[in-house]
């Protein structure tokens, strides 16, 4: 999890629950579509999930966004506290607290971690079908090297419930209670107007998303 300090030191609970499931971008290896789920949904998606980690004795609620093809991602953590925003196309995450009305810009260097999307590291066998929040989807045995879970993928690539143990040995629970498919706006993924952003100094290093944590010691600026 990330664990910022200063302005930012809300962040690690914030956010602590929809990060659990938290998967590395893997380079592709040849394998044929037949073998594995969509690696990313195919739709503008907005998804409200369930999600307990091993341990949590309750669920936690979050609302999840996703544009077509998986490039951009949006994570508001439960009771609005913060959002984290994925850009997988330029490797850029932001990190919003509400509270504070900050947010912070940092480039994923060894790329982007998020939490909603499967990757070809890890081996699928097909299952079966169910449904989740009246959504049809194929159940996919899913072996990392971790552990091993069951998710439920629809058709167009949208992860509806995931089960075990995910790539960084994390174990929990998710399960969509909501599914919205509509157009997304770009605003979506783009801080509250009004908001400042907080510089960094540098990146420590560590297995947050982004494969880094923000440092304090930097300044305040206005950002939209």
């Amino acid at each position: 999890m990330i664990h910022p300090t200063g302005a930012r030191a809300g962040l690690a609970g914030a956010l602590a629950v929809s990060l659990m499931t938290a998967a590395a971008i893997q380079p592709a290896r040849a394998q044929s579509e037949a073998d594995h789920p969509p690696l990313a949904p195919a739709r503008d998606v907005q998804v409200q999930y369930a999600v307990q980690p091993d341990g949590v004795p309750a669920p936690k609620t979050i609302e999840a966004w996703f544009t077509a093809n998986g490039g951009m991602m949006r994570i508001d953590s439960p009771e609005a506290m913060g959002s984290t925003i994925l850009n997988r196309t330029t490797r850029q995450v932001t990190i919003v607290l509400n509270k504070q009305k900050v947010y912070t810009q940092f480039d994923a260097h060894n790329g982007i971690r998020n939490p909603f999307l499967l990757d070809l590291s890890m081996q699928f066998t097909r299952k079966g079908t169910a449904q989740v929040a009246g959504v049809s989807c194929t159940e996919w045995g899913v072996v990392s090297g971790r552990g091993t879970a069951t998710a439920c993928v629809t058709d167009d690539g949208v992860i509806l419930r995931e089960d075990g143990v995910d790539g960084d040995g994390m174990k929990g629970r998710l399960e969509a209670t909501r599914v919205t498919y509509a157009p997304l706006p770009a605003s979506t993924f783009l801080p509250p107007e009004g908001y400042q952003m907080v510089t960094r100094h540098r990146v420590a290093p560590s297995h947050a998303v982004g494969g880094g944590q923000p440092v304090t010691g930097g300044a305040a600026q206005s950002g939209q």
